[in-house]
């Protein structure tokens, strides 16, 4: 999968691993980085589709009209929040909502805890 991120400070910030580690800790940055690897071995975001998205637990957090959030598990309860990088993002045929299968390319937004 092609993967983009929303700054060239992100994309930084979660790619240097001394940078990584002193903002989230060893851990969250081992999670992060295990789950940016899987995401670029992806075909495409079906192969996180439950059943199969493991300890990842992918899933949309929110969607709008135009917009998708998406994300996976690291250390809870924080997530690697993403959208799909798609115009137009791809729509399920049978009623709307987001076809897995035909998404390709994200950007990943940044981390968050989404419980807060």
């Amino acid at each position: 999968m092609d993967i983009n991120f929303q700054t060239t400070k992100l994309e930084k910030t979660l790619s240097e691993g001394v940078r990584l580690e002193k903002l989230h800790g060893s851990l969250r940055a081992k999670k992060i980085r295990v789950r940016l690897k899987e995401l670029r071995a992806a075909k495409s975001l079906q192969d996180f589709w439950p059943p199969k998205s493991g300890p990842a637990r992918c899933h949309e957090i929110s969607q709008g009209y135009h917009f998708i959030r998406m994300s996976v598990d690291l250390d809870d309860p924080y997530r690697l929040i993403f959208k799909p990088n798609h115009e137009p993002v791809p729509k399920r045929e049978e009623g709307g909502g987001l076809d897995w299968s035909q998404v390709t390319a994200i950007t990943i937004i940044g981390v968050e805890n989404t419980h807060e």
